[in-house]
């Protein structure tokens, strides 16, 4: 079942639950931090941003988990392959992050000791200005200045429960944006004109342990149209609907269920460089990876931990559109993710 949602709602009902579970294209369910009933200390918001330059790329992460918050970036280079993530935290948070309540407008400009990160948008840019002193190895400033446009008519949120009251997951994710732009690391400029970018909204409260799965990919296709797909499952209620869906043309189309084949999942000897598959229940998107890098910084204190794997590499398969057109791509470059939290 994939329940759409056409009209708009408050998404958290009286007691702090998903009045509606399910997916819609566009943001039709109000989220409204003070309509939360749980502790303030298990509130999730933030804005993940991933920026692509051809052989290199950038992720920007602003997170207020409650007990903690967090400016994160990483560099990454496809041709060596090479990444570095830096991470400056805060505690307690509490909501002073003031995360916006839609990804559609609003700013977030958040200071963490030295680094800085500041995303101003009016709703048809998204200006992104920073910097974290001493991040290359070498203790070089790394700074940004990237300004994303062309915002899609249509996107992926899902409204997700959780098998535990007043815990719920409320996400967006909004490929293939335009990038203009750079990011410099000492005196090493990276130009991201004409690259494209993915936002990762999310806002809600977690459960303590959990373990998901999640790809995207974005291109242009030979004709110029804008390409790409978001996949996932593993947390929460997924019944009323999957976070599974294709873009093409700044337009949305629902899929079914998807799987990810990793080699060795589910036993001791997962290996993520090596080569991936992934299937559909109804046929539509069925492909292949080839790991490049795997983007890794794992943590874990027994009582909490974070074992990210988001593995960027190449894509090859085909798409089913829902008028039956096939879109076939080839070494496209992308990530896919397995990770585990308890937080």
């Amino acid at each position: 079942m994939q329940r759409e949602i056409t009209v708009q709602a408050k998404l958290l009902d009286s007691q702090g639950n998903i009045a509606t579970p399910g997916y819609s294209k566009t943001y039709l369910l109000q989220y409204d931090r003070k309509e939360i009933q749980a502790s303030s200390f298990r509130i999730k918001e933030w804005d993940y941003y991933y920026i692509n330059a051809g052989d290199k790329a950038l992720c920007l992460t602003v997170a207020d988990m409650g007990y903690v918050g967090a400016v994160s970036v990483s560099y990454l280079d496809f041709s060596l392959p090479y990444h570095l993530t830096r991470t400056a935290i805060c505690l307690l948070p509490m909501g002073k992050f003031n995360m916006p309540s839609t990804p559609a407008t609003g700013d977030v400009v958040v200071k963490v000791g030295k680094v800085e990160i500041s995303i101003v948008n009016d709703g048809i840019e998204r200006k992104i200005v920073g910097k974290y002193p001493k991040f290359s190895e070498n203790k070089e400033e790394l700074t940004f200045d990237i300004t994303l446009t062309d915002n899609p008519n249509e996107c992926m949120f899902i409204a997700t429960p959780f098998d535990k009251p007043k815990h719920f997951y409320y996400n967006a994710k909004i490929n293939c944006l335009t990038a203009k732009g750079n990011f410099c690391i000492g005196d090493k400029t990276v130009c991201v004109d004409g690259g494209m970018a993915t936002l990762d909204w999310g806002r809600g409260v977690w459960t303590y342990d959990n373990t998901w799965y999640w790809g995207s990919m974005q291109t242009r296709l030979e004709d110029g149209s804008t390409f790409g797909f978001n996949i996932g499952y593993g947390f929460g209620d997924t019944s009323a609907a999957s976070e599974n869906m294709l873009f093409y043309r700044g337009l949305s189309q629902k899929i079914d269920r998807v799987t990810f084949h990793i080699p060795g999942d589910g036993t001791d000897s997962i290996d993520y460089l090596k080569p991936w598959r992934f299937t559909s229940s109804d046929g539509r998107l069925e492909m292949d990876f080839v790991p490049i890098v795997d983007r890794t910084a794992p943590l874990d204190l027994k009582f909490m931990c974070m074992l990210p794997h988001q593995v960027f590499g190449k894509f090859s398969g085909k798409a089913v559109l829902d008028d039956g057109k096939v879109i076939e791509f080839q070494d496209v470059l992308g990530f896919a993710e397995k990770v585990r939290n308890k937080w």
